[in-house]
């Protein structure tokens, strides 16, 4: 027997139960049906104008930059504009989205790379699944369209956010997320990020880049 098996052998015998109690099973079957939901903050709701507002003034105050886009077209002059004016290599490492593959790359000088990161990359580019608009919060899920490690790894991580794709609360990312994946079939991780690497644990001095990119750079585009 496992040092969890003695664990949870241990809890049933102090609650007198076996585990297969139909009552019992049929409530935790329920809960787990209805995923109920506590209480949701009022900061992050409001319209579709509200929730990016919102997003776009937690997200600045956490220390990322935004920049808005009308078109996804426009996204790779604007990275080009980015690194060009942060005087950063014209290098990007990306992973295999569809909705980055097809926009018009070769009308900037940037050298495009693919794939997971190894540490050796000084950019990286990222689809968010979705944004919360109550903290500014990007929420990027794991999978060959977007490495994890292009979240930690690279000194600098631009990310694109797609506005129908910002919502109020972070209980809404789950939501959308059971929905589009089903019971079962989740991605392995989902991070949530908010702002830049940083820490202030060596003589209360804020430090950026201590266990991930120094510079969180979002692209948020309207539209569908």
């Amino acid at each position: 027997m496992s040092a969890r098996d003695e664990i949870f052998a241990s809890l049933r015998r102090s609650l007198r139960v076996t585990g297969e109690e139909a009552p019992r099973r049929a409530a935790v079957a329920a809960r787990l049906a209805q995923t109920p939901i506590g209480v949701i903050p009022a900061r992050g709701q409001g319209d579709a104008a509200t929730r990016i507002a919102t997003f776009t003034s937690e997200a600045l105050r956490a220390a990322a930059t935004v920049t808005e886009l009308a078109d996804a077209d426009e996204v790779p002059g604007e990275i080009a504009r980015y690194l060009r004016e942060g005087n950063m290599p014209a290098t990007l490492r990306m992973g295999a989205d569809p909705r980055l593959a097809g926009l018009p790359w070769g009308a900037t000088s940037i050298e495009i790379s693919h794939g997971a990161s190894d540490g050796d990359d000084a950019n990286a580019l990222s689809v968010a699944f979705s944004a919360v608009a109550e903290t500014g919060t990007l929420a990027l899920r794991s999978g060959p369209d977007n490495p994890t490690t292009l979240n930690f790894l690279p000194d600098n991580h631009i990310v694109l956010v797609f506005a129908r794709d910002v919502v109020g609360d972070y209980e809404s990312v789950f939501a959308r997320l059971r929905a589009e994946h089903g019971a079962g079939a989740l991605p392995r991780t989902l991070n949530f990020i908010t702002g830049p690497s940083r820490s202030a644990d060596i003589e209360q001095t804020l430090l950026f880049g201590a266990h991930g990119p120094r510079r969180l750079h979002i692209v948020l585009v309207g539209g569908d």
